[in-house]
C-alpha cells in the first residue's frame, strides 16, 4: 500500500493534468484473491500501478477510475463470482469483492502525505473515506483509532495503514545480506546490528539501516514491538545472546536463532542461568527456519523468512 500512495502523490503532483484515482478493496467473502485495503491507482491517461484482485476485475475497476477522474466524486463496485464461473475470471471458489473508486482531490493529497510522515515516524494511521456522497475524509491517529473502530460507521470505509514489520537481524554475515533483499521485497523495515566494523558495512548490506552497535544496546534504543521479528546470525554467544536478553523481555512476535540443534541447547543453557523460564525459552525459533533442506545462505534466508511469514499470519 505505501508503494500505491507514493504512486499516487507522484502522479498528482506532476501537473494539474495528472489526475488520479484510488480503487481501494473494502470488503470481501469468499476466495478473494486480495485483501481488504489492497489498493489500486489510476492515472488519467489510463496508467495504472497496483491491484484489488489479481487480474480478474481491473479491467472494469480501471475504466471506473477514468469515470470518477472526469466527474468527480466516488462509487462503491460490488463483483459477485458464482462457482460455476469462478475459474473463467481467475478464483479458484465462488467470492465477492466490494471495491470503493474515488478521485483524489487536494485534501485527500494532503492526508497520503501526513499518513507517509506517520508511517515513516513508526506510527500507525487510520483513514476514513465516505463510500458515497461528498463525504469528508480524515486521518486519524493513536486512541482516536480505537474509538473510531468501536463506534463503527456503516458509511465510511475504515482503512488501516500499519507501520511496516520490522525484521532486526543481528550479524552482518553472508545470510543476512540475502535476508536482508528478499524481506526488502516483502515490504520489510530492516535493520542490521552489527558492533564489528569490518561486517557493518553500508556498502555490504544495501537499501536497509545498518547499526554499528552492541545488539543490546541498539534494541534498548529501538526497543522491539509486537510487529518486529529478531532474528540472531553471528553464532557469537557475545552477541546473540545480547539481543537475545532483550527480545525475550519484549512483545517481539518472532524471535530466531541460526545454529544447530546441539548450539541451541546449550544456547538454551545458558540463557537458563540467567533467569528465563522455560516458557521464554519455547519463544524462541531454533534452528531458525522452516526444514526445507536450505544448504545455501539465499535458501537459509528463504526458510527463515517463509517461517517469520507464517508466525505473523497466524497471529493475525
Amino acid at each position: 500500500m505505501k508503494n500505491q500512495l507514493k504512486t499516487a502523490l507522484s502522479w498528482a503532483e506532476q501537473s494539474e493534468q495528472s489526475e488520479v484515482a484510488i480503487a481501494t478493496v473494502i470488503s470481501t467473502w469468499g476466495s478473494a484473491p486480495r485483501p481488504q485495503g489492497s489498493m489500486m491507482v489510476i492515472k488519467a491517461d489510463g496508467l495504472f500501478e497496483g491491484s484489488v484482485s489479481g487480474g480478474c476485475i481491473e479491467g472494469e475497476v480501471i475504466h471506473a477510475g477514468l469515470d470518477v477522474i472526469k466527474s468527480g466524486g466516488r462509487k462503491v463496485l460490488e463483483f459477485g463470482v458464482s462457482n460455476d464461473d469462478a475459474i473463467k475470471v481467475g478464483l479458484a471458489c465462488g467470492g465477492t469483492i466490494r471495491v470503493l473508486v474515488e478521485k483524489l482531490d487536494a485534501k485527500m493529497v494532503e492526508q497520503i502525505k501526513t499518513i507517509q510522515q506517520s508511517l515513516a515516524n513508526n506510527r500507525s494511521a487510520l483513514w476514513l473515506r465516505p463510500l458515497e456522497g461528498s463525504g469528508k475524509t480524515s486521518v486519524l491517529f493513536g486512541a482516536d483509532i480505537k474509538q473510531a473502530q468501536e463506534n463503527g460507521d456503516k458509511n465510511l470505509f475504515l482503512h488501516m495503514l500499519e507501520t511496516p514489520i520490522k525484521l532486526q537481524i543481528i550479524g552482518a554475515v553472508h545470510i543476512a545480506q540475502a535476508l536482508n533483499h528478499m524481506a526488502k521485497l516483502n515490504g520489510f523495515d530492516v535493520e542490521v546490528i552489527d558492533p564489528r566494523g569490518a561486517f557493518a558495512e553500508a556498502e555490504r548490506m544495501q537499501n536497509c539501516t545498518v547499526v554499528e552497535r552492541w545488539p543490546d544496546e541498539a534494541l534498548e534504543d529501538n526497543p522491539p514491538t509486537n510487529r518486529t521479528a529478531i532474528v540472531t546470525l553471528t553464532h557469537d554467544p557475545k552477541l546473540d545472546d545480547a539481543a537475545l536478553k532483550i527480545a525475550l523481555n519484549s512483545e517481539a512476535f518472532y524471535i530466531g536463532c541460526l545454529g544447530s540443534k546441539k548450539t541451541h541447547t546449550k544456547r538454551l543453557e545458558r540463557l537458563s542461568t540467567e533467569g528465563f523460564t522455560s516458557e521464554q525459552l519455547e519463544r524462541i525459533h531454533g534452528p531458525v527456519g522452516l526444514d526445507i533442506g536450505a544448504k545455501s545462505a539465499s535458501e537459509i534466508a528463504v526458510s527463515i523468512l517463509a517461517e517469520i511469514i507464517s508466525c505473523y499470519r497466524a497471529k493475525t
